[in-house]
């Protein structure tokens, strides 16, 4: 199968865009990557657009070939995308696959999402289960994780803030994050109660938003000097057991050790990841899972500033979720944009130094919080 790089990448600044609808942000990031790829429309053979609210709150449909219509791509095979959380970076994915299995020379991955409008709630998924007619939905669920952990660990509310700390530290120089005024853990352990013991500025904020990016071979991509190789780009459906185990997602442990084996790599050899933190307790379980550190010492690896710009492994130098923000479906191209731009040297005061290696999570559930699906890109220089 063929090597596969990617060549161009494209993103709107997250946040609140009550002018904008999902086509006119999705097209604007399809055009802004294939500027930055240098490539005209008629080039990308394939089209993946990710987009996980839309059909609900609008009544939309076949969004991807009106967004890539729009951009003067068409004639295409264009495949529309949704799977919760990982919709991006499923839709990315997909045009991996195309391209290594040699069916295009070129795909584009494409998402975009509208989430500040009013009357939003949660994605209408999981409602007939038997834990969300409970009560155990997001954030609940992610707050009885907590509770887990620090029961089963000794991980404390100041831990859980640190991630809060870092993630919007790293966001104050990224143009494109949503949140970018500094905070303490004063300021996150005193903001208003959510679902004990996480507080407001430990759970992200809904955005709207989209990102892009240009996929083909890596022969086509010699030429071009800004080129990052794909590593690994691996998908995982979760194992629906019952009773869960609420501090190692099973799912993630899975994805990353498949990842890594693909890639020839391991946990040592990166140099940044942007992973999924939905929730500050999310990333401190994330970090355990890609093996940052041993299971139970996530919340010590954030307090004691090693996956903070500068540390041992910076991790969400975009400002992550929590900072950025999370509209669904351009959250997992969002991450690749950002590993992208730091392997190519061009993040800025965010900059990593020498980065060679990065790596993008992105975990998918539903209301519940139980990981239906999980991804992992592995990206080299």
């Amino acid at each position: 199968m063929p090597d596969v790089a990617v060549i161009g990448i494209g993103m709107l600044p997250f946040g609140r865009h009550p002018e904008r609808t999902v086509v006119d942000m999705g097209t604007e990031a399809t055009l802004l990557a294939l500027q930055d790829a240098g490539l005209p429309p008629a080039r990308v053979g394939a089209g993946f657009f990710a987009n996980a609210l839309a059909g609900r709150l609008f009544g939309d449909m076949t969004i991807g070939q009106n967004v890539f219509g729009e951009a003067g791509i068409n004639r295409i095979p264009v495949i529309n995308v949704e799977n919760a959380c990982t919709s991006g970076s499923t839709a990315f994915y997909l045009a991996y696959n195309a391209v290594a299995a040699g069916q295009v020379e070129v795909a584009l991955a494409a998402g975009a999402e509208k989430m500040c409008v009013p009357g939003f709630g949660l994605i209408n998924s999981g409602e007939n289960e038997l834990e969300t007619k409970l009560g155990l939905v997001t954030p609940a669920s992610f707050a009885l994780r907590a509770m887990r952990h620090m029961a089963e660990f000794g991980t404390t509310p100041a831990q859980l803030a640190a991630v809060s700390v870092k993630n919007r530290r790293h966001a104050r120089h990224n143009p494109m994050a949503q949140f970018r005024e500094p905070v303490t853990v004063e300021d996150v352990l005193t903001a208003p109660m959510i679902a004990d013991p996480l507080t407001r500025l430990m759970c992200c904020p809904i955005a709207d938003g989209a990102a892009a990016a240009i996929l083909c071979s890596t022969a086509s991509a010699r030429r071009m000097q800004r080129a990052v190789q794909v590593k690994a780009a691996v998908l995982c459906s979760g194992s629906y057991e019952n009773p869960q185990d609420l501090v190692r997602w099973e799912t993630d442990y899975r994805v990353c050790r498949l990842a890594y084996e693909k890639a020839g790599v391991d946990p040592a050899d990166l140099d940044l990841v942007e992973c999924h933190d939905a929730f500050s307790i999310a990333e401190i379980l994330h970090y355990e899972a890609l093996g940052l550190c041993l299971p139970g010492e996530g919340g010590r690896l954030a307090a004691e500033g090693e996956t903070a710009l500068g540390g041992r492994i910076p991790v969400n130098t975009s400002g992550g979720l929590l900072s950025r923000g999370h509209p669904v479906a351009a959250t997992g191209l969002a991450q690749v944009c950002e590993v992208i731009t730091q392997l190519r040297g061009e993040a800025g005061q965010r900059q990593v130094a020498k980065a060679k290696i990065g790596l993008a999570h992105c975990a998918g559930g539903d209301k519940d919080g139980d990981t239906k699906s999980s991804t992992v890109l592995i990206f080299a220089v």
